[in-house]
């Protein structure tokens, strides 16, 4: 553990997955954490966890961003906030496509009311952006240049909604600084597997449903299409393990802390560079932790993007940042997880 590092860093949907894992390596890099969340779609018990990784518990504050008037009340009692990470938020892109205003109230109205609340502060922004910005892109691998086109789904509209909120605050603001990361697919877990993804019922995301396929809490997985314009039909996403993911965001602090950013408002690219298909992912979720997983094609779901990997080039060069773990570290680790709550259910 390094000295400790001046200033707090606030984490919005910090019992969250990737929320979790990011304050690990923030404490492990220094950092004093303050958490806000709304628990909404996490479990209190995450910051036993991290304690027992990390030595330390993460001061925790429950609270929704919805709530303005507490919003305010907090920001303004904790003065020696410097750095702020965004993730509370909603995230599936299903779920979005059958909710839309719950997105927007969700993700657009808090985020507001997150600047609004740190108005004439200077402060470090890392938000929790997403490759759905880029809908489905024109070339691959994508890179930070290409177009912002037409969001596929209603998540994917208030990413894009959202970075353009803090693009044009940043440029406005004395202080505000922003980093703007653009997740492709987190998956995986801690290499103690203390946490993980850990879905509130129906998993959104491919991989715990595959894990909690194999382990008998689901009778069947669906693969959502298998004649796409794809080697084996399935869509490919850039997988990323979340542990490599949660480091961008102290890289990217790093940044902004160091005085090093071209402008207020920048925007980074974080995966492997590499696609794998989700039939892919299926058997090599097999092969890796000899398993059999019972699963099925489906129909497309609507909102879905065929295909997308990007080109990470500028994280490598300007965060200092690049991938590390494989795509067999990220199924290893989530079906070690799934193993441990299973025994340690929470």
């Amino acid at each position: 553990m390094s000295d400790l590092k001046q200033g707090k860093i606030l984490v919005t949907g910090g019992t969250g997955y990737i929320g979790a894992h990011t304050v690990v390596e923030l404490q492990n890099s220094g950092y004093e954490v303050i958490i806000l969340d709304n628990l909404s779609n996490s479990n209190i018990k995450i910051l036993d966890q991290i304690k027992a990784i990390t030595g330390k518990a993460p001061e925790f504050i429950k609270l929704d961003l919805r709530d303005k008037a507490e919003l305010f009340e907090f920001v303004a009692t904790y003065l020696d906030i410097t750095g702020l990470i965004h993730f509370a938020a909603s995230k599936s892109v299903g779920e979005s496509v059958k909710q839309p205003l719950l997105y927007y109230e969700n993700n657009i109205s808090t985020l507001v009311n997150l600047l609004g609340a740190f108005a004439g502060r200077k402060v470090n922004f890392v938000f929790s952006s997403s490759c759905t910005v880029y809908g489905q892109p024109d070339v691959l691998p994508v890179t930070e240049t290409a177009p912002v086109k037409t969001a596929e789904s209603p998540y994917g509209n208030t990413k894009q909604i959202g970075e353009e909120i803090l693009r044009e605050t940043a440029h406005a603001s004395d202080g505000l600084n922003v980093i703007a990361l653009r997740y492709f697919n987190p998956v995986g877990a801690h290499a103690s597997a203390l946490i993980g993804e850990l879905p509130n019922g129906v998993p959104q995301n491919l991989v715990p449903f595959v894990t909690q396929t194999a382990i008998c809490k689901r009778e069947v997985l669906t693969v959502y299409g298998n004649d796409f314009d794809t080697p084996d039909g399935s869509c490919i996403r850039d997988y990323i393990h979340v542990v490599d993911l949660a480091k961008a965001h102290v890289a990217a602090l790093a940044r902004m802390e160091a005085g090093k950013m071209a402008s207020p408002y920048e925007t980074f690219n974080i995966g492997t560079g590499n696609g794998n298909s989700v039939l892919e992912v299926v058997q090599k979720f097999q092969s890796v932790n000899k398993v059999q997983l019972n699963y099925r094609i489906g129909p497309p779901r609507e909102g879905d993007i065929v295909k997308i990997w990007g080109n990470v080039d500028k994280a490598a060069a300007e965060l200092g940042w690049k991938a590390e773990l494989g795509i067999e570290d990220m199924l290893s680790s989530a079906w070690a997880w799934e193993k441990y709550i299973n025994s340690n259910p929470f």
